[in-house]
Parts: structure tokens; C-alpha cells; sequence
């Protein structure tokens, strides 16, 4: 049976950690000599999207390339996963059989948990999650690499704070936080919560920032939630990463989004631009992980 990664908590610590380890090994390797293509020589990447993507498709594109194999892109305009005959070409299970015999592993950033699981279930090589509606595993090993790399490891009194929308990007990360024993706050607006119940979660943002190492944020308004634009914004205002909600965490605070960014939304352009600000890392460490990410899997 392949491995898959279909959460953050498909993985053991050590597993994660691993792929922590050559991420970085690559990078140094890649850096180096320039070539990382021994690793997925002559081999294929299939990537199913449903939703637009920036970061994900670019490293994911580019990671196969530099391990030496190529990457297929399949927009929901080609091949729409729906698990209908329906609602769209070919059902889940038929698309990961086909599949299977011309690639060797599949990336796909979807609408529902139940597309990535039904892809699992039906496929003889791995399948990555690279976003859906509960989870984002992917962002989460860019995220702790770029925190275990700053730091160096993870320190015991690690504090990581998340402020805003309990979304599937603050639901990985809690998940992965859990797993790897990092202390782990959240706060969000009632009604917002993620879905796991855990005692460090606040409707107050000043609280959950206490003694923080590190302040996360994310879009209010995440794909799919456009109609509740303008709701979400009077409920989310207090929720905003700004000057003034740092000075409750560490003077040395870290500020990480996982990107987009709606300035002068849920951060302010002089915090994701400011000295505390180490989002245009985390954003470079996708590839990063990417690279790992394959190479583990196959």
C-alpha cells in the first residue's frame, strides 16, 4: 500500500521531522551542485486542481522538474473530480485508476476532504493533499520547516499563536503542532472555531498572543466564502495582525501567513513587510518541502 499524505496526522512525528531534515538536505544539495535529479528521474507528477492556486502549482511544478521528472497539470476545466458521472467526466475512483498507470504520485488541491480521500482509497500510488476544505498538510511542513530552520529546532517553550478564521490552514497546524508537542494557541471570533476542541482557544486575540513566539494569520474570507465578504469583515476586524497586537506577544515575535494576503484586512502592509515578518521565507520553503515531500513519498 502507498503512503499518502491526506493530514498532517498521516505522518508520525518522525516522519515529519525526516522530511524536515531533507528539505533541508536538498536545498543544500540543489544550492550546491544544481542538481537534484537523480530522485524522481523520468517520473511523473499528476495534479489535479479545483482551485486556483499560486504557490502550491508553482513549487509543485518546479519541485518535480528539479528532482528530474515532470509535472502534468489537470485543471477542474479538463478533468473535474466531482465523483459524478454527472456532475462531472468520471467519477474519483476512475480518475485515480487511470492515473495510477501513467503517473507516480498525485497532487490535489480540491474542494472536499471526501475528493482526497476517495483518490486515497482508490490509488495504488500516493496522493497528497494540497489543500481542500479541513486540511492544508502541505502549508503545515513548509510552516514548521520554516520554524524549525530559523530556530534551529523546535524549542520547548515554543509558542505559536493563531489569530483569525479557524480554517483548514489553522486546523493542519494545530494538528501538526499537536504532533511535534509545540504549544499552540488560537484565536477566533465565536461561531469561527476549528473543529477540534482544545483548551488554549480564545475569542481574544490579545490573550491568545501572550507570550507568543510566533503570530499566524490567514484570509478572513477563504475560496468558496466570497458571498459572506462583507460579513466577515465587521466580525473579523478585531481579529487584524497589527503593530498594536504584537506588543501583547515576545518583543522578538515571528509573523507568518500562509499567503494570499489581504492587506489591510487580516495583516497590515507594515507588519508583513515590518522586521517581524518571516512570510516570504515560509513562502519559499513550499518548494522546499515540495521536494522532500516527493521524494519521500515514492
Amino acid at each position: 500500500m502507498p503512503k499518502h499524505l491526506t493530514k498532517i496526522s498521516d505522518f508520525s512525528k518522525e516522519e515529519i521531522l525526516k522530511i524536515l531534515k531533507e528539505a533541508k538536505d536538498l536545498h543544500f544539495q540543489y544550492s550546491n551542485t544544481g542538481n537534484n535529479q537523480e530522485f524522481f528521474k523520468n517520473k511523473s507528477l499528476a495534479m489535479i486542481f479545483e482551485k486556483p492556486s499560486l504557490r502550491t502549482k508553482v513549487a509543485f511544478e518546479v519541485a518535480a522538474t528539479q528532482l528530474g521528472g515532470n509535472a502534468i497539470y489537470l485543471p477542474s476545466s479538463e478533468i473535474l473530480a466531482s465523483g459524478s458521472n454527472i456532475e462531472g467526466r468520471e467519477s474519483i475512483s476512475d480518475i485515480a485508476k487511470n492515473l495510477e498507470n501513467f503517473t507516480d504520485i498525485i497532487l490535489a488541491r480540491v474542494f472536499s476532504h471526501e475528493t482526497i480521500r476517495e483518490l486515497a482509497k482508490n490509488s495504488r500510488i500516493p496522493v497528497i493533499n494540497g489543500l481542500c476544505d479541513l486540511h492544508h498538510p502541505t502549508q503545515t511542513l513548509a510552516d514548521l520547516y520554516t520554524i524549525w530552520d530559523m530556530l534551529n529546532g523546535f524549542p520547548e517553550t515554543l509558542k505559536i499563536a493563531f489569530i483569525g478564521d479557524g480554517c483548514n490552514t489553522a486546523n493542519s497546524l494545530m494538528l501538526g503542532c499537536k504532533i511535534l508537542g509545540i504549544n499552540f494557541s488560537i484565536a477566533t471570533p465565536e461561531g469561527y472555531e476549528i473543529p477540534q476542541k482544545i483548551e488554549t482557544a480564545t475569542n481574544d486575540p490579545k490573550e491568545a498572543v501572550k507570550n507568543a513566539d510566533i503570530i499566524y494569520t490567514d484570509t478572513w474570507i477563504s475560496m468558496g466564502l466570497e458571498d459572506e465578504y462583507e460579513e466577515r469583515l465587521k466580525i473579523f476586524k478585531p481579529y487584524q495582525v497589527n503593530t498594536s497586537l504584537l506588543l501583547h506577544a515576545k518583543p522578538s515575535v515571528k509573523v507568518m501567513h500562509c499567503l494570499p494576503a489581504h492587506r489591510g484586512e487580516e495583516i497590515t502592509d507594515e507588519v508583513i513587510d515590518g522586521p517581524n515578518s518571516i512570510v516570504f521565507k515560509q513562502s519559499a520553503a513550499r518548494l522546499l518541502i515540495a521536494k522532500s515531500l516527493i521524494k519521500f513519498l515514492t
